[in-house]
């Protein structure tokens, strides 16, 4: 069962969200061969401040 973690800023669309769980799901499907209905998909928004990347909160860019 494969479980993907995608962790993203704040700001996309349940509609964009639910592309992105197609377009995963279809690719380990299609490279791995698990069957969709054992691919878990979590969408993790992560603020800005709660990110940091060179030594610097990216709320600070």
């Amino acid at each position: 069962m494969p479980i993907v973690r995608v962790e993203m800023w704040p700001g996309r669309t349940r509609e964009q969200k639910a592309e992105l769980a197609k377009v995963i799901t279809d690719a380990i499907n299609d490279i791995a061969g698990a069957p969709p209905e054992a691919t878990i998909i979590v969408f993790e928004d992560v603020s800005k401040d709660d990110w940091a990347q060179s030594g610097k909160l990216a709320s600070d860019e």
